[in-house]
């Protein structure tokens, strides 16, 4: 597997770590000891929205286990408890070694569920350049699930694309989609490794316009891992979609397999759907 997911991002300081009191102040954060709480989620969620409204910058060397823990006044092991926490969340990342350490991880993409847009437009947003590797495609026979979603016979041909989808060259999702042959004929023999929504509707006339996800929790299997260049067990998000053009027709049944260390999901609700 490549290590290239796992990457140390690059170090601001190359000597030791920094003090605590030189990028977190001079006076540690207040911590409740009483019950209801526990110390280490109170210096999770401190550290947390110091990320979150950039004090800590991805690629920030974090100090010393040693440093902080004394810093804040806790056990080592309770501030590790709060560490591993956070790189659970992808929020930062710990490695070892002579240059080894706790880094502040890349800021995570936003993908925002509410509106329907495509992969591209959504890195395009954050300014980041999105590209795609394609794994497979081919025809194959509509199975019952697919059949059922894409509103054709068991057994009718639909085109599968698997993709890989990259942010600024790293892995960042595992695209797996299927699409009606009978209404993009000869699709596969077109490029396949930009926005297949620009394509569908620039080759076809038909660009999706809404969908129906659903979106589970779940871990990397080791082909998973493989393409996506993180751990085996890693946390992704599953998200499965229904997409239907302004008509009404479904003209695709996909299954996104999101990296949990580097995106997060975002959807807007109301109370009244046409206020959104």
């Amino acid at each position: 597997m490549s290590d290239a997911g796992l990457r140390m991002p690059p170090l601001p300081w190359p000597g030791p770590a920094p003090a605590a009191s030189q990028i977190l102040g001079p006076a540690p954060p207040p911590i409740s000891r009483g019950p209801g709480t526990t110390v280490h989620a109170q210096i999770e969620d401190w550290l947390a929205e110091l990320i979150s409204v950039g004090r800590l910058a991805p690629g920030d060397r974090m100090p010393t286990e040693q440093d902080l823990a004394a810093w804040l006044g806790v056990s080592r092991m309770t501030l590790r408890h709060a560490l591993a926490s956070l790189a659970r969340r992808g929020l930062v990342t710990r490695t070892v070694g002579r240059r080894g350490g706790t880094f502040v991880a890349e800021s995570k993409l936003e993908q925002d569920l509410t509106t329907l847009a495509s992969f591209s437009e959504q890195l395009r947003r954050h300014g980041m350049v999105a590209g795609a590797r394609v794994l497979s495609a081919a025809e194959r026979p509509a199975g019952p699930v697919a059949a059922a979603a894409l509103e054709v016979p068991e057994g009718a041909t639909l085109y599968e694309v698997r993709r890989v989808r990259l942010g600024d060259g790293r892995p960042i999702a595992l695209e797996h989609s299927l699409f009606p042959a009978a209404i993009f004929p000869g699709m596969l023999g077109c490029r396949l490794d930009g926005s297949l929504y620009e394509l569908l509707e620039a080759n076809y006339g038909h660009r999706p316009c809404r969908a129906r996800e659903s979106l589970e929790p779940v871990t990397a299997g080791v082909r998973e891992a493989e393409a996506l260049e993180v751990k085996e067990g890693a946390a992704l998000m599953l998200v499965q979609r229904t997409a239907y053009t302004d008509e009404g027709t479904a003209v695709e049944f996909a299954r996104d397999l999101f990296r949990g260390d580097r995106t997060r999901l975002v959807m807007w609700t109301s109370e009244l759907p046409a206020r959104l």
